[in-house]
């Protein structure tokens, strides 16, 4: 037993330390976090802001950067629900955010937004669930998400438009568009926001959405399908807009939130 003795004091003491750096962690936990989705955004972020010390995690790479006298993580989630939700609850358990960035791309409907808007998302819509052995309003109900904004005070930097996104794992099907226009008010159609939202209001976090429009979807096809380059080129055009946007919307929510820096 006096064997054991060391032991155990060096078992509780390693306890004890992990438990006092784990709350020290929390309580230096980031005011923002942004997290970016899509592989072809993180390289267009990273072309933007070259040198940055890149960080692991089990899902995508970090680094940190002060803009506004804000330390804010930036976190490249992946691509797909599957990554989006996975990695969004990471980020809050790990890092604690007071408020949720999601700076991206989409594929807008031609007649309801323009290429290049960006959008300010206020409701998400996950489209693609098919149940076989009755209705699937109940699980489509479920994964609608309102996205609350009435936090934000004051008169948005710059122009956006606010409206709603479908998500789904797969872009914009042309012979899906006009049904899909019928059951939805949204503008626009990417692969994560509605895990983000999702995720977001099942932790009772603020979320802020921007997502720039790439290309443009109608009943006959879309600009960038089957033209990676295309779409290559419209993501760093979308991610240089949102990324110099970035410092007045950081300004809107510390003055909203009533934070000093």
């Amino acid at each position: 037993m006096r064997k054991l003795i060391p032991v155990i004091i060096q078992i509780l003491f390693f306890t004890v330390f992990l438990s006092l750096l784990n709350a020290c962690s929390r309580s230096k936990s980031l005011r923002y976090a942004v997290i970016i989705s899509a592989n072809a955004e993180w390289r267009s972020l990273n072309k933007l802001w070259p040198g940055q010390q890149l960080q692991d995690s089990p899902w995508g790479k970090f680094f940190y950067k002060e803009i506004n006298g804000n330390r804010i993580l930036f976190f490249h989630e992946g691509w797909g629900k599957i990554d989006a939700a996975g990695a969004t609850q990471f980020v809050i358990d790990q890092f604690d955010p007071d408020v949720l960035i999601n700076l991206g791309t989409c594929g807008g409907i031609e007649g309801r937004i323009n290429r290049h808007e960006i959008i300010l998302v206020n409701q998400t819509f996950v489209y693609d669930i098919y149940e076989a052995m009755g209705d699937s309003k109940e699980a489509l109900d479920y994964y609608a998400t309102i996205i609350d904004l009435s936090w934000l005070e004051g008169k948005y930097p710059f122009p956006v438009t606010e409206g709603a996104m479908i998500s789904a794992d797969r872009d914009l099907k042309p012979e899906e568009l006009e049904n899909l226009k019928l059951h939805y008010p949204a503008v626009a159609g990417d692969w994560e926001t509605g895990a983000i939202a999702h995720v977001a209001k099942k932790n009772n976090k603020k979320l802020l959405i921007l997502r720039g429009v790439t290309d443009l979807v109608t009943s006959a096809g879309g600009e960038a399908y089957n033209n990676p380059e295309y779409f290559a080129v419209h993501t760093d055009t979308v991610m240089q807009t949102l990324t110099a946007q970035l410092p007045e919307w950081i300004n809107l929510i510390n003055k909203s939130l009533k934070i000093s820096r």
